[in-house]
């Protein structure tokens, strides 16, 4: 008797969780996206998946709004509907894998999604950002030095609240597990070395997170209570906003900060990729305005010179 989907489902989850060892914040998406499109198609075997089945489920995303989200009249974006799509795929795969008879993962074609736009601050207000943390308290030692962290190796926020203090700040590197378990090498400015031995020499603690919550009188609170990503994001609008910064800052903006100032340096798209860790130098490529910005000059320089 065949499998039904909901046993293959669960088998494919942790195929993912163990197998491929990805994150369980990943093996929960699938999770759900998958859940939905079961729920919404009522399919039960793999080689009832066809064509028609994923055309009319798609159509029922793109008119999701009042009740499926928050802001009511809102659709689901082109963005979101491919996690649907993403999830469905990589379960097909798996079937086909596992020689279990469905539709062909290859037959499912992502949705057309608009170029990111990117809402960078400038150098100016960039330098006043980082000088915002004023003082030497522990609670502006250690702002600061998320500040300069984050700019000088483009890490992600959760790579930032995991990281430990097993740094050796006599060396440049460090290497970390960022998305998807890969590891990679960031690499520290002498401004942010700087900014974690001020920081972790105020530190009187023995908790071994890097960035730990504070209490209400500035010391750090519960031992083991790491800073978290909304925390972080609180902290750099605050400093945004104390830097006269009226643009919204948050801690993906200092990735993209990193990024742009590499490539508008002369760093190759292939180095920043691996720099920030992207798995598809597609995803790298929405800083490529960056490095097109000597097209102008190129323009003024040689276009109708005649003239």
């Amino acid at each position: 008797m065949a499998q039904d989907l909901e046993q293959l489902k669960r088998q494919f989850l942790e195929y993912v969780e163990i197998e491929r060892g990805r994150a369980l914040k990943t093996v929960e998406n699938y999770n759900h996206y998958l859940s939905v499109f079961l729920e919404q198609t009522k399919v039960k075997k793999p080689n009832e998946i066809n064509d028609n089945m994923l055309r009319e489920f798609r159509l029922w995303l793109n008119r999701q709004s009042t009740g499926f989200l928050k802001k009511k009249g809102e659709t689901l974006s082109k963005k979101t509907q491919n996690y649907y799509l993403i999830a469905i795929r990589a379960f097909l795969k798996y079937l086909a894998r596992q020689e279990i008879k469905s539709m062909p993962s290859e037959r499912i074609e992502l949705a057309k999604v608009s170029e990111r736009s990117l809402d960078l601050i400038t150098d100016a207000e960039l330098g006043r950002l980082l000088k915002a943390p004023e003082g030497d308290s522990v609670k502006s030692l250690r702002d600061k030095a998320i500040l300069h962290l984050l700019f000088s190796t483009g890490l992600r926020v959760s790579e930032l609240c995991n990281l430990d203090r097993d740094i050796d700040l006599k060396n440049d590197e460090h290497s970390i597990r960022g998305k998807g378990g890969k590891v990679r090498v960031v690499f520290f400015s002498d401004e942010a070395k700087k900014a974690l031995r001020d920081y972790l020499g105020k530190r009187k603690d023995l908790d071994d997170a890097m960035f730990a919550q504070l209490s209400k009188n500035g010391n750090f609170g519960k031992k083991g209570l790491r800073i978290n990503k909304r925390s972080v994001a609180r902290i750099i609008k605050q400093y945004a906003i104390a830097a006269g910064i009226s643009k919204k800052v948050t801690p993906h903006t200092m990735r993209h900060l990193f990024a742009t100032d590499l490539l508008s340096n002369g760093a190759d798209l292939r180095s920043v990729q691996a720099l920030l860790g992207h798995a598809n130098i597609g995803t790298t490529q929405i800083y490529t305005h960056v490095t097109d910005k000597h097209l102008r000059d190129i323009h003024k320089k040689f276009h109708n010179r005649k003239a």
